[in-house]
């Protein structure tokens, strides 16, 4: 019970001594200061600025283009829309591998002919091996549809290359 006496009259001490005098004040900020310096530790951690992956723009074939489905080392993911290949890496959930997204049957493909009919099956997709489809049976609306996607696509992702034959 003294033990506890002692710290109140203390307590009641130091507070009475800061009331009455300002510098108090002072010397207690000043205190707490080099308490939280002592304690802490000395730098602050800065990370090393890097610098960003340089893409060059290149052409791809249908075959060249595969390894860009999201499970690659890099993990990045290359689409190719009406001949223009773009990066989609950052849409990883519309594009990622597996079943992580919509439009995942996409990824490291043609996927010109599935965009313009608004189907995400397979059978939309060019065997890779086989000449780049050249779209000719779309109508009209199918053109429109797809040169919608090309603009939304040209607006939001990095252009990285041209679709070419397997042969180029």
């Amino acid at each position: 019970m003294s033990n506890q006496r002692t710290l109140t009259t203390t307590l009641n001490t130091v507070l009475r001594q800061l009331k009455e005098n300002p510098l108090n004040w002072a010397l207690l900020a000043m205190l707490a200061y080099l308490v939280r310096a002592y304690t802490t530790s000395g730098k602050p951690k800065i990370e090393e600025a890097k610098h960003p992956e340089v893409l060059v723009f290149k052409n791809y074939t249908p075959i060249e283009l595969l390894p860009f489905d999201g499970l690659g080392k890099d993990g990045r993911i290359l689409m190719a829309v009406n001949g223009s290949i773009y990066d989609v890496s950052r849409g990883r959930n519309f594009y990622g591998p597996g079943m992580c997204g919509p439009y995942a049957n996409f990824a490291g493909r043609d996927a010109s002919r599935g965009l313009a009919k608004n189907s995400f099956d397979l059978d939309m997709l060019t065997d890779p091996n086989e000449a780049i489809d050249k779209l000719e049976d779309l109508n009209a609306d199918e053109w429109e549809s797809l040169r919608e996607w090309e603009q939304h696509f040209a607006s939001k992702y990095l252009l990285v290359g041209k679709l070419v034959e397997n042969h180029q």
